[in-house]
């Protein structure tokens, strides 16, 4: 049997992932693996905000996912049999052909602040410099401290670490799965809680995609599976399809499994922090997907979707 052909990005954690699925697969089926390095639109674009990039490709194309759009074309190309992603990287829609054979255990989902000096978010002082990509993570450090100066910060884990600790910043925000994996979990000052901060759809979660006519390399990949991972996956993409959000909205969600039975919380900010609005509701495993719908829905009834809107328009102006 040919080795399996691992699409990824080249990042160190983009890297740590393929490995970590290469290594699941080859003690499970005793099969070969090829690691193949793609560059996305994102590895390319390091200067612009993330959030600016996917508004001008969704502009353009329809397609926000910044970083698989490379490895879901090589996967069609047939040059890879299979890609790792971050799920929180994942648009809501999949190309025609492609299916995501594995969703494996999720990782902690939450987001963690690393400062230079050992304080938390609310004892930064007034002023300090915060750094993040995300405007989800802007978003919400901003409701709770306008008096902070949130600054976009592009570029890896490792990148983000030098340039706090050369002191262009006095703190990151960072996901703490990421962090987690690449072993620098003792840098951490403040794990945030979900009423200070809800992570991105998907955070934490890892896809294998796959060719969908590709039956005996989804078979191998379906082993990798987490059955309850996925469904509070799928719940939370269900919300951020009804809410018509891509990657990069001011958009929190997380949905977790307790005793049995799925609890789903989201909130919605305003880019400046100043407006959101906040909803949970509980559901059954047996319709993950209708349990996101129906929150996505309660979420527009409140008025989420003028937020969201207005959000995006600023996006598309920066």
């Amino acid at each position: 049997m040919k080795p399996l052909r691992i699409g990824t990005r080249g990042s160190q954690l983009a890297l740590w992932q393929a490995n970590h699925i290469a290594e699941l697969l080859t003690k499970l089926h005793g099969v070969e693996t090829q690691l193949i390095r793609i560059r996305t639109a994102g590895d390319h674009l390091q200067s612009a905000p993330v959030a600016q990039i996917n508004a001008a490709m969704s502009a353009g194309t329809g397609n926000k996912g910044i970083f698989i759009k490379e490895l879901e074309e090589a996967l069609l190309a047939e040059t890879v049999d299979l890609a790792v992603h971050s799920m929180k990287d994942v648009p809501t829609e999949t190309p025609r052909g492609l299916a995501f054979s594995a969703i494996t255990r999720r990782e902690d989902a939450r987001d963690c602040l690393i400062s230079r000096t050992g304080r938390t978010l609310s004892s930064l002082p007034a002023g300090a410099r915060v750094g993040t990509s995300s405007l989800r993570r802007q978003a919400q450090i901003r409701h709770h401290r306008l008096d902070l100066d949130v600054i976009d910060l592009r570029g890896n884990v490792d990148t983000r670490l030098k340039k706090l600790d050369a002191g262009d910043f006095d703190a990151i925000v960072l996901a703490m799965a990421g962090v987690n994996r690449l072993g620098a979990a003792n840098r951490i000052t403040q794990v945030f809680k979900s009423d200070v901060m809800l992570p991105a759809v998907g955070q934490g979660a890892l896809g294998i995609e796959t060719r969908a006519a590709d039956d005996e390399t989804s078979r191998l990949v379906f082993a990798l599976d987490d059955a309850d991972t996925r469904a509070c996956i799928t719940a939370e993409r269900a919300l951020l399809h009804e809410l018509q959000g891509g990657c990069q909205v001011p958009l929190g969600a997380w949905a977790r499994l307790v005793n049995g039975e799925l609890h789903m919380e989201a909130a919605v900010f305003s880019s400046d922090g100043r407006e959101s609005i906040r909803r949970d509701l509980r559901g059954s495993l047996d319709d993950p997907s209708g349990a996101g719908n129906r929150l996505g829905r309660i979420l527009i009834g409140a008025g989420a979707d003028r937020i969201l809107r207005l959000a995006g328009r600023t996006v598309g102006q920066s």
